[in-house]
């Protein structure tokens, strides 16, 4: 087997703002706070024009350049010739005020990295918003000692007893008392702007049930983070798409089945009466199960089908710490394919009204889940090397791992239903 990790320097992870496509640099510095600033070396850059998000680099600062200067000119080489994507805004009614909103962070025994997150989202630029971190199966009380001392009366605490991602959002969800509720993980760092560009196309369409943003690594120290992004990442590109069901997309052929290029669950929202209507998350999926994953993915496709529009907005930036180890980095690729094989299991059993469709393009469906262990598509993101390029390829038996995933993922499906069999939903127990 072809386990040898490769040996890959770091890379910077910056970020540049520009006057235009060819504009002076307004601002450029580290992506996070506590970052060093940039210095010689390759250097990952998020491209922004006037402070938003349009476009990401890669270049490489050699000993004596001003790294401003280098990765400015790498940004106007790239930008040049070039349409940034518009802000394309989505037809409807004019906006009204931002809704309420309830940010929900399911966490388990991780309260140095939740810190970090709710640091970061305490400072949001949205005027009406509440936390909530949901404490899943907890061993210790890690995570409520830091809520309710360092964040008392500014983040509400919860705890859900049954393990798994699914139920400890639907615990939030329970709770929650925003008109749309929105979902990222505690490990990340929010963009200022991040929760107002997630939920302000709520106000300007009242037919969307749901919204996804972008999200950029963190760091990029090792060589299982460098790889994970040069697979794709989580990163869905910058141009802004709102999908409906009621006018299929004529690029994606196995729309709505196709989940995961609509966004991911660190980075997503939904009007709370839409997700409600579908019974929330699949308590059988996600993370923290055998399942493996695909909680996310069922839900988007539940929202669909129901009937509702689904937004991807590029403006809602978060930054996501990639796990560090080469053992992440496995766990993660059998996890991947594991979550997909999974939630289709869930949506033929809880939806079977789907299947019908779901055979229809299972043929295509079945090449694409292949195609997707080879490769990611990052939607006109620069990756810091590309699948099978010679820089930074892809290990063929990180892909081999995704595979059995996917021949795993119904039988964990099936292993996780009957762990949660006869376990009441968070709404159903509140109400007894």
């Amino acid at each position: 087997m072809d386990t040898h990790v490769p040996q890959l320097p770091p890379i910077q992870v910056t970020e540049l703002d520009l006057d235009g496509p060819g504009g002076a640099v307004l601002s450029f510095g580290p992506a996070l706070e506590a970052a060093e600033p940039a210095a010689e070396g390759d250097v990952y850059a998020l491209v922004r024009l006037r402070g938003r998000p349009v476009a990401t680099i890669v270049c490489h600062v050699t000993p004596g350049e001003d790294p401003a200067t280098t990765v400015a000119a790498a940004a106007r080489a790239h930008l040049k010739g070039t349409r940034p994507a518009a802000e394309d805004r989505p037809a409807g009614p004019a906006d009204g005020p931002p809704p309420r909103v309830s940010v929900v962070i399911a966490t388990r025994e991780r309260a140095d990295q939740l810190a970090r997150a709710l640091d970061s989202l305490l400072v949001q630029d949205h005027p009406g918003f509440e936390i909530v971190v949901v404490d899943n199966a907890p061993v210790t009380g890690a995570t409520q000692d830091l809520v309710e001392h360092k964040y008392a009366d500014r983040v509400r605490y919860a705890r859900e007893a049954v393990p798994g991602l699914a139920i400890a959002h639907n615990r939030g969800v329970a709770v929650a008392e925003g008109e749309v509720i929105a979902f990222t993980d505690d490990d990340v760092v929010a963009d200022r702007q991040w929760l107002s560009a997630l939920t302000a196309p709520f106000a300007a369409d009242p037919g969307l049930g749901c919204t996804t943003g972008l999200i950029l690594p963190a760091k990029l120290g090792t060589p299982a983070q460098i790889l994970l992004e040069s697979h794709g990442g989580f990163a869905k590109g910058f141009a802004p798409r709102t999908y409906d069901p009621a006018d299929p997309p004529a690029d994606e052929p196995l729309f709505p089945f196709t989940a995961g290029s609509f966004g991911s669950g660190a980075n997503m929202a939904f009007r709370a009466s839409a997700l409600r209507a579908i019974g929330g998350f699949d308590p059988a999926t996600g993370t923290g199960t055998p399942a493996r994953g695909g909680d996310d993915l069922y839900a988007f496709v539940s929202v669909l089908a129901a009937g509702h529009r689904l937004r991807y907005t590029p403006e809602a930036l978060v930054w996501h710490h990639h796990r560090e180890t080469w053992r992440d980095l496995t766990n993660q690729a059998y996890g991947y394919g594991a979550g997909l094989t999974a939630y289709l299991t869930a949506l033929l059993v809880r939806r079977p009204a789907l299947l019908p469709a779901l055979l229809r393009k299972l043929p295509r469906g079945l090449a694409h889940a292949r195609t997707i262990t080879a490769h990611r598509d990052s939607e006109g993101a620069v990756v810091p090397g590309a699948h099978g390029a010679q820089d930074h390829p892809w290990p063929r038996h990180l892909s081999r791992l995704e595979r059995r995933g996917m021949l795993a993922g119904p039988f964990g499906y099936a292993r996780a239903r009957r762990r949660v069999r006869g376990v009441p939903l968070p709404w159903d127990r509140d109400n007894r």
